[in-house]
């Protein structure tokens, strides 16, 4: 099988030694090159967040397997033309959703799962960057309109992270500004920016708990703060992707005077790790967790197990965040499921 990643119409041709340098075989500037290209059976797609929609349905209508970076599409329903495409064709999706490949978040939905944590009260989610923090800093795809903002951009992953742990969100109360009201458009101008730079969502758990999420890309100082806490009757678990291969775990049956989160570290007891380092304490990173999610997609294409994480999925994460943009424009509670055309923050 062979795969390829697409790149944006819009951006200048690579210097002739680039694919060389960087290890391919073959290259091109015209990304529909790679979907007539009989030879390539997956296309994994990483352009611009507006281009992703054009691209899929050119793949998929070509036959081709897509892998696509989230957020799956601009809007939702946009993201809902790209599944049934799918779908009805039979090829085989997947979104990059990749922090969920962590075997400790694998282990913390098990262990909520077989209710070591007892019931599930709340849970508080964020995603912290602080790589648009510079005001002066230029306008770019993500702020588009079209395709952009903090709470699709990353806060699309605390909200995957939420339903992987407590499942399905059915409730949201949205909080989405912008903190950066112009940028240098790169022509000696400058341009107005209408997404959000914070997006919040107060949250309902269909079993009962309530919680919260944060997609933040203005986080001074904060390069990948990818947290969750959930709080249960029984114990309770926290996780910062900062430190990634540790899982921070409350018992409440621990006795007195010894009460206190415990560190479960990563090691060959949680798969698929041992397929990485055979001693624990020793850590994987994140190309691995990438590694992790792409060797799942490919035994889907096979057949050996169902798509981790496909267009359907995405189109789910896409509808929440359409759902809390909504909510904050509205400044209204709102099912999941209730948002109208998508508006600025």
């Amino acid at each position: 099988m062979t795969s390829t990643s697409t790149r944006s119409r819009t951006s200048p041709p690579k210097p002739p030694n680039a694919p060389a340098r960087l290890g391919f075989a073959k290259g091109t500037a015209r990304w529909q090159d790679i979907i007539e290209n009989p030879e390539i059976d997956l296309v994994s797609i990483t352009a611009p967040n507006a281009l992703h929609k054009e691209m899929s349905l050119a793949a998929i209508a070509a036959g081709k397997h897509v892998y696509c970076e989230k957020p799956l599409a601009p809007l939702a329903q946009d993201a809902l033309e790209m599944t049934l495409a799918a779908e009805a064709k039979g090829v085989k999706t997947q979104v990059g959703f990749n922090y969920l490949c962590n075997p400790m978040l694998q282990t913390a939905r098990e262990m909520i799962r077989a209710g070591e944590l007892g019931e599930i009260r709340g849970y508080r989610g964020i995603h912290c960057e602080d790589y648009m923090a510079d005001a002066n800093g230029p306008f770019t795809f993500r702020h588009d309109p079209a395709g952009g903002g903090a709470l699709a951009d990353i806060g699309s992953h605390a909200l995957a992270t939420a339903e992987f742990l407590c499942g399905p969100v059915t409730k949201v109360m949205g909080d989405c500004v912008t903190m950066i009201a112009e940028r240098p458009d790169g022509r000696g101008s400058r341009r107005a920016v209408t997404v959000d730079d914070v997006g919040r969502a107060f949250l309902r758990f269909e079993n009962g708990a309530s919680g919260s999420i944060e997609g933040n890309w203005i986080a001074t100082g904060r390069k990948m703060q990818h947290d969750f806490e959930v709080y249960g009757t029984k114990g309770a678990l926290a996780f910062s992707q900062e430190h990634f291969n540790v899982l921070h775990y409350f018992d409440t049956t621990d006795r007195k005077g010894r009460q206190g989160f415990r560190r479960i570290e990563a090691s060959p007891d949680h798969s698929p790790y041992g397929l990485f380092c055979v001693a624990a304490g020793h850590q994987i990173g994140f190309n691995d967790l990438k590694a992790i999610e792409v060797a799942g997609y490919v035994n889907a294409i096979a057949g050996a197990s169902p798509e981790p994480f496909n267009f359907r999925a995405g189109l789910r994460i896409q509808t929440l965040v359409e759902t809390i943009l909504t909510s904050s424009r509205e400044q209204r509670w709102l099912t999941v499921g209730q948002a109208g055309p998508r508006g600025t923050a």
